[in-house]
């Protein structure tokens, strides 16, 4: 009787106490959440050896389809450059005039600044824009995983690339010395 009590005020109590978390003898079944479905992981492999894929980097240099690129590189659709760059200062109209002779024309300019995104001057990024080109400025690793993004999705892409130096350490700053 008691048991038959319990059983109507939980059958009262709405759906609220059947949805609840699942609890430790719950099984799962496919029409749980999606959450508790199975996840499926694909690595992601170039489609094809004419495409650059950007495998690796370190503060040497870069990893491209199979090819090890020492210093900042120009990774072209079928092609992979070095780029005669210092650092983001020496980014130019100049030094991205490789990008805008290309043909067929490239959509995007990915940029790959080193260990943070540095600022490019405005009319750089305007007289790219004028010429059709879309420029992603980001820090190397970002740049890296946006340029395989895109060329994975058949977008004519290129990436100027420059090596991550690595961390930063800061020295402390001494006081001045008094006599």
């Amino acid at each position: 009787m008691a048991a038959a009590a319990a059983l109507r005020r939980l059958g009262r109590a709405g759906p609220r106490a059947v949805t609840g978390a699942p609890c430790r003898g719950h099984r799962l079944t496919p029409s749980d959440d999606e959450m508790y479905q199975r996840t499926r992981v694909t690595v992601l492999q170039p489609e094809s050896p004419n495409r650059a894929f950007i495998e690796g980097y370190s503060s040497r240099g870069f990893s491209i389809s199979g090819s090890v690129v020492v210093g900042p590189c120009a990774v072209l659709p079928r092609a992979i450059l070095q780029w005669n760059i210092g650092s983001h200062r020496d980014i130019s109209l100049q030094s991205l005039a490789l990008f805008r002779l290309l043909e067929p024309r490239i959509e995007i300019l990915v940029l790959g600044t080193g260990d943070r995104v540095e600022q490019l001057h405005p009319t750089v990024l305007r007289q790219m824009r004028l010429c059709g080109i879309a420029v992603e400025v980001q820090d190397t690793p970002n740049a890296c995983a946006t340029f395989n993004f895109l060329t994975s999705e058949k977008r004519l892409t290129a990436a100027g690339l420059i090596p991550p130096r690595g961390t930063y350490t800061e020295l402390p700053v001494l006081p001045a010395a008094t006599d």
